[in-house]
């Protein structure tokens, strides 16, 4: 497995992390498009300076490496190949991003020993690298994941919550793995590690970036632990509500979002009203969010500081009094809530886009 150390060796690693947030690069963390061969060939020669970040995910992650007394651990796992190392490292150097784990997919030596399935299957890679990951870990540190809708994100970290937390036999495992076209050893490795971990009730949330504005019913098989989200200012609200962000750091989210990327209060309003209809965040926590924006005074005023623009804090300002007043919804425009119940992921890997069978 491909790993470095942390970017900033300065400062001491954390030995007991008390919750470990994995991220995804491609479409979740970075803006990319790979869709066509001449996109990816674009993407495979930027720089570090050319690449665009998500709006909102650079300073949402710069908040949970601050998050729970600093003992809070940011690890990357994506499908980029080992060799793009140097580029995407300089670019979160660039963002000012600290990370204790990085995992890039080994392309090279799958080519180069004939393994052309492994080149786009994701099931054999990501979830043994997350597996891996956990080892060493304690049974109580909890974890929050975060992908796209672009490959199979959701059913892996949902899958590898469910084996972390013991529902599913190894029988089950095995046939998921033969289902997903993964290679024998891979597999077998798969199995080993998940057989050496601890069961619990490690994986309390995923994100699902829905970079292509997949209909979010889509995951309703995965349940309410899985949350899709058009933006990071919807992550950093169920975060706050998950009691994992204070209100400043929601602020300083959506400060990035207008300043830096344009986003209107009326579009924040929008995605806020978007959690609420899909019953993702409750209205007291909305409340209690604009409250602690709008009635701060003194020393508790956390606006100034925050807005690099007079005009962002005047909107903000705006945004969190119509938070803290705003009434409940009608059942009529409320959805349906999630429902937890077992998930079938054999059906869910047949449903996947370009889903590659074993030969």
């Amino acid at each position: 497995m491909d790993k470095s150390a942390k970017s900033s060796p300065s400062q001491p690693e954390p030995s007991i992390p008390n919750v470990i947030y994995r991220w995804d690069l491609d479409k979740t963390y970075l803006r990319t498009d790979f869709d066509t061969f001449m996109s990816l060939l674009k993407t495979a020669f930027e720089d570090a300076g050319d690449k665009r970040t998500v709006p909102g995910a650079a300073t949402l992650l710069r908040e949970l490496r601050q998050s729970g007394g600093g003992r809070a651990r940011i690890c990357f796992i994506s499908g980029s190949p080992r060799q793009m190392r140097k580029v995407l490292t300089e670019k979160l150097r660039l963002d000012g991003i600290e990370f204790d784990e990085f995992v890039l997919k080994p392309n090279l030596r799958n080519m180069l020993t004939g393994r052309f399935r492994a080149l786009r299957e994701q099931v054999g890679y990501k979830l043994p690298a997350l597996l891996a990951g956990r080892a060493g870990v304690t049974a109580e540190t909890r974890e929050v994941c975060f992908g796209d809708d672009a490959e199979s994100d959701a059913l892996i970290y949902s899958l590898y919550g469910d084996l972390l937390a013991g529902r599913i036999e190894r029988s089950l495992l095995e046939q998921i793995l033969r289902s997903a076209g993964t290679y024998e050893d891979d597999a077998a490795r798969t199995v080993s590690i998940f057989e050496s971990l601890p069961h619990s009730e490690a994986v309390e949330r995923i994100f699902i970036h829905l970079d292509r504005k997949s209909p979010p019913g889509k995951f309703d098989r995965y349940g309410g632990r899985l949350v899709p989200i058009y933006n990071y200012f919807q992550a950093a609200l169920v975060l706050f509500q998950d009691g994992r962000l204070e209100a400043a750091a929601v602020v300083r989210v959506a400060v990035e979002m207008v300043d830096r990327h344009a986003y209107s209060v009326e579009a924040l309003r929008n995605s806020l009203q978007d959690l609420l209809r899909r019953r993702r965040v409750s209205l007291e926590t909305v409340n209690s969010l604009g409250r602690t924006i709008a009635d701060g005074a003194g020393e508790r005023d956390m606006l100034p500081a925050l807005g690099s623009l007079p005009g962002t804090r005047d909107l903000l300002r705006s945004l969190a009094r119509g938070l803290r007043d705003l009434g409940p919804m009608s059942e009529q425009e409320l959805g349906p809530r999630p429902i937890d119940t077992p998930i079938d992921y054999l059906a869910a890997l047949a449903d996947l886009p370009r889903r590659h069978k074993q030969k």
